[in-house]
């Protein structure tokens, strides 16, 4: 089995937040690991930029989704 298939939310995969209600957009690319305590460790790409970035899902969570 692999590790990512526990993700707790795969449909999230491919949308887009953005960083709090002012920030930034990104798309969530992919589950990389989970951590210690619990939470996911996840891939993000910068839509500004194009670069990726790690995130925590715990704040994931909690963007609102891109307009």
């Amino acid at each position: 089995m692999r590790q990512n298939e526990n993700f707790p939310a795969p449909e999230l995969i491919g949308t887009f937040k953005t960083f709090g209600p002012f920030g930034p957009a990104y798309q969530i690319v992919e589950p990389i690991r989970q951590l210690a305590d619990g939470d996911w460790l996840v891939r993000v790409r910068l839509l500004e930029s194009g670069e990726d970035a790690e995130y925590c899902y715990k704040h994931l969570i909690e963007d609102p989704k891109a307009a």
